[in-house]
C-alpha cells in the first residue's frame, strides 16, 4: 500500500489509527507462553480484534530482535498477517552511510517486503537515499519526536533563528514527495505542530504518544490535519495491552473503536 493509498482507506474508514504491535512478552494476558507460538497467536489475534477500526500496524522491530532468531520469524509470520487492505510500517529507526542503508531498505522493502519504514536523518541524504529509491515504498523520518531527549538536538537553535527539527523537515522533504516520504512527530509536541504543518503542509505525518504517553486525538487532528488528513495516529500499549484478563480481545477491539470514533469526528 502506498501513501494515496492509505488516505483513501482513511478516509473511506474514517479512521486514521495505527496500532503498534510492540509485543513484550513480559505482559501478555495470562495463558500465554513465552514462545514464538504464543507470541505470534497474539499478534495475530490482535490484528483481527483491530482490523475494522485500524488503517495501519507499526512493527517495533527492537521487540522482535531482543528475542533473536525466534523474533525475526514472529515478525515474519506477523507481517504476513497484516492484510494489503492496511498499511505496514517497520518502525526500525534504521541510519547508516549509503551501502549499510541499501542493504536495510533490502531487509525492510524485500526480504521483509513492509509498504514504509522508519530512519534517523543524522547522517544526511546519502543514508536516506537508498530508502527513497524504492519508489512504490514509503520512507518515514524521525522529525520532532516525543522523548525528553529531543530537546539535547532536535529543537536547537540555529543561526537564523530556525530550530534544527525545522532544518530537518525542510531539507529532507525536498528530497523526496510527499506521495513518498512521511515525517514522525510525537504527540506530546502538539505546541510545534501547527508550525510542522506550515513547513511541510502535506506530508503525512506518523504522530506516537497518544494515549500512555499524554497526548490526545483532539489537540493532534486540530493542530495537524492537512487536505488529505495527513496524519496517522499510533497508538501502542492502549489497545493491545487495554487488559490482561480473558477479556483481552475484547478489551482492545473496544480501545480501537473508541479510538476510530474520536477521530471520526475529526472529518469535516
Amino acid at each position: 500500500m502506498n501513501i494515496k493509498q492509505l488516505a483513501a482507506t482513511i478516509y473511506q474508514k474514517r479512521s486514521f489509527l495505527c496500532v503498534g504491535l510492540d509485543t513484550d512478552p513480559d505482559k501478555l494476558p495470562a495463558g500465554f507462553a513465552n514462545t514464538a507460538q504464543d507470541i505470534i497467536r497474539f499478534n495475530k489475534e490482535m490484528i483481527e480484534a483491530t482490523l475494522d477500526h485500524a488503517v495501519a500496524y507499526k512493527i517495533n522491530t527492537a521487540f522482535y530482535e531482543a528475542m533473536g532468531i525466534k523474533g525475526w520469524q514472529i515478525m515474519e509470520e506477523t507481517l504476513a498477517a497484516i492484510p494489503d487492505t492496511h498499511f505496514s510500517i517497520a518502525d526500525a529507526k534504521r541510519g547508516d552511510i549509503g551501502n549499510t542503508a541499501a542493504q536495510y531498505a533490502r531487509t525492510f522493502f524485500e526480504t521483509y517486503p513492509f509498504d514504509s519504514v522508519t530512519v534517523a536523518p543524522y547522517m544526511g541524504k546519502d543514508s536516506i537515499q537508498p530508502f527513497l529509491d524504492y519508489t512504490d515504498k514509503t520512507t518515514i523520518v524521525l522529525g520532532l519526536t516525543s522523548n525528553k531527549g529531543a530537546d539535547d538536538f532536535e529543537r536547537l537553535q540555529l543561526t537564523g533563528g530556525q530550530q534544527l527539527y525545522e532544518k530537518v523537515l525542510t531539507t529532507v522533504a525536498g528530497w523526496g514527495s510527499p506521495d513518498n516520504l512521511m515525517f514522525v512527530v510525537g504527540a506530546t509536541q502538539a505546541a510545534a505542530l501547527q508550525n510542522i504543518r506550515k513547513l511541510i503542509p502535506e506530508h503525512f505525518l506518523l504522530v506516537p504518544g497518544v494515549g500512555a504517553q499524554g497526548g490526545t486525538v483532539e489537540e493532534v487532528a486540530a493542530a495537524g490535519w492537512a487536505p488529505n488528513c495527513g496524519l496517522l495516529i499510533n497508538v501502542s500499549r492502549g489497545v493491545i495491552y487495554a487488559s490482561k484478563e480473558d477479556d483481552y480481545l475484547q478489551a482492545a477491539r473496544l480501545a480501537a473503536k473508541g479510538y476510530q470514533e474520536q477521530m471520526a469526528s475529526a472529518f469535516k
